[in-house]
């Protein structure tokens, strides 16, 4: 009983067999659909909204709703004031998300 044990830690010490072996070590997707890119929260369609993982149709309407009545957000923290995001809506996305301003918005200047 204990040669295998001792065969399997000696083969781990020495790099044989990797402890992960057999198990997936891709990252986790949604759905079937890759983990989109930042998401402009100020410039985002109810439809790129909803790309984002755990947000459906009516929460990605609230979220734009929500930008037409009170304005631009200011920081992606802004998001949990929109009803239905919490806190830890609002972790399992931040990452995602942006209130930055679009490229080509900074970088007009005035022409001479």
């Amino acid at each position: 009983m204990r040669r295998p044990v001792v065969l399997l830690l000696l083969g781990l010490a020495l790099g044989a067999i990797s402890p992960l072996e057999g198990h997936a070590q891709d990252p986790p997707t949604t759905a079937g659909r890759a983990t989109p890119a930042a998401v402009n929260l100020n410039t985002a369609t109810v439809d790129q909204l909803t790309a984002l993982p755990g947000l459906g149709e009516r929460m990605a309407q609230r979220i734009v709703e929500y930008r037409q009545k009170n304005g631009p957000f200011k920081k992606p923290e802004d998001l949990m004031n929109v009803k239905g995001i919490g806190e830890k809506n609002f972790l399992r996305l931040k990452s995602m998300v942006t209130t930055a301003p679009a490229k080509a918005e900074a970088r007009q200047t005035p022409q001479p």
